[in-house]
Order: structure tokens, then sequence, then C-alpha cells
């Protein structure tokens, strides 16, 4: 097989963060981006429509030659992941690996609390899903698991408005929401790829003693790990070091917004799935 590009994708700008993440611990990989950015958000959508876009996507990572794909969505690893896995890959693809955000960051979170009480803080579908839940049960079974829904938090970030007063008064108000709820929370888990942009606001309303954790450097040393440990797709891929960026909307506004969450210029092409 000729060698292909790792794959990452997202419903729209949030999995950059986790790209910047992974290209800057194995800048030696080809990668190819997509952001499905005309039918984002996915947030407040069916799981059947989000398995159905997310599968989409999937197969045309697959037709562009990558033998891995990391799902650096966290609505799309809830409600799709698991069906892609188990039930498509094996009809469609079954040489091929696709991999998600939310088993990854399961098995590390209990190790950042020492109260074991853990703030996770996401879109409605990843929230409502309960697979951060599920998932840090199965690896630390005594950390209790407190989650909010934060529907302002995407659109802020999606449009840019991440440092006004308006992402102000919502990064407070669920901050809020969620400390009142679970006074003993000392971590807090950001399960959305677009949250990270707010960090720093975040910080500012929290107290001490209550830590905030992102997910691009827990997926980017877990898939180094997993590449260390399956020598079959490492073998597979490409390693000029080469970057392509596709979206489903405008490419001038998706370069613009890229920035933010890259680190860096971009320049994207158009894809025309529907």
């Amino acid at each position: 097989m000729q060698a292909g590009p790792i794959g990452i994708f997202d419903s729209g700008y949030g999995g950059l963060t986790v790209f910047r993440s992974v290209a800057a611990l194995l800048p030696q990989y080809d990668y190819l981006y997509l952001g499905d950015n005309a039918r984002a958000p996915y947030g407040n959508r069916s799981f059947e429509t989000v398995h159905e876009y997310t599968l989409e996507c999937m197969e045309w990572f697959f037709k562009m030659g990558c033998p891995l794909v990391i799902v650096a969505c966290n609505t799309a690893s809830a409600k799709a992941l698991r069906t892609i896995q188990q039930q498509d890959l094996p009809r469609i693809a079954p040489q091929k690996r696709v991999l998600g955000v939310i088993r990854p960051t399961a098995e590390v979170i209990g190790m950042y609390t020492k109260t074991n009480e853990v703030g996770v803080l996401g879109t409605k579908g990843t929230v409502n899903s309960g697979s951060y839940e599920i998932e840090i049960n199965k690896f630390f079974p005594q950390v209790k698991v407190h989650q909010l829904a934060c529907p302002m938090w995407v659109p802020l970030v999606e449009y840019g408005e991440y440092n006004t007063p308006g992402a102000e008064y919502f990064v407070q108000k669920y901050l809020d929401e969620l400390l009142t709820r679970a006074s003993g929370i000392d971590t807090i888990l950001l399960a959305c790829t677009h949250y990270p942009l707010l960090m720093d606001m975040i910080r500012k309303h929290l107290p001490e003693g209550v830590s905030v954790v992102a997910q691009g450097d827990i997926v980017a040393h877990s898939l180094a790990d997993y590449l260390q440990r399956h020598h079959e797709i490492e073998t597979l891929l490409g390693r000029d070091g080469h970057m392509s960026f596709y979206t489903t909307d405008d490419v001038k506004d998706f370069d613009n917004h890229a920035t933010s969450f890259f680190g860096r210029k971009i320049t994207s092409a158009h894809l025309h799935l529907v």
C-alpha cells in the first residue's frame, strides 16, 4: 500500500487545537485535515445525523489514502465513533483505523484530581451521550464525574468572540453553575476542542485550587503511543511533514479563523460533500 497521511477530522475549527499538539509532537508525518464547517455545529444534532455526517467524512479520508483518522471532535467521538469502529469499518475499510478523543482523555484524567471529583464541560451532544462518565468510570471508578453542557461557547469561539465581555459572561455563568452543583471539583476537563480558545478566561474565573485540562497534548501523546504499539499502521504513514487542509464551507473564512486555532496561517481547499 502507498504511504498516506494521518487524517484529522472535526465538525469545524476545534480539531485544529488537537492537530496543533499532534503536529508539534509528531512533525515527521503527513497530515490531512477536514473541517465540516458547512454542517457545523454537530453538538445539537441527533446520533443518526452525526453518524451519517462523520461516516461520509471518514469515507473521504479513506479515498484520500489515510490509513488512520483521528476524530478530533468530542460530539462525533461520542455519537458516531463506536458505530464506525464496530459496524462500518469491517464492512467498508477493514484495514483502516479510526480513533477518537474521549478514550485517551478518560485513560488519564483521573491522574489530575486529588479530590476524585472532575467537572466535564462539553456540547449538549457530548454531555447527553454520557460517554465521558462511562469511559472515566472504566479506568477510575473512584472518580465522580459532574457534566455540564455549555451551548454558547462554540458559537462564541466560531465567530471569534472569545475575548469579548459577552464571552466572559457565559464563561462565568457556566463555571458558577458547575461549581455550585459540585464544590468538591478540583479538575475541569474541556471536553470540546473549541474550548481551549477560552482557556485564559476560564482560568480567570476559576477559584484557587481548581485546574483546567485541555485535550490536545493528551491526544497527541496517546497517538504517539498507539503508533509505537501498532507498527502495521505506522509503516503505512507518509513522512514528508506535509499538511493539507480542507473545509466544506468558505475557504477564506476558514483560513481567517483557523489561525487562532492552529497558531499559524494556513491555506485550505474546498471540499463539496453534499
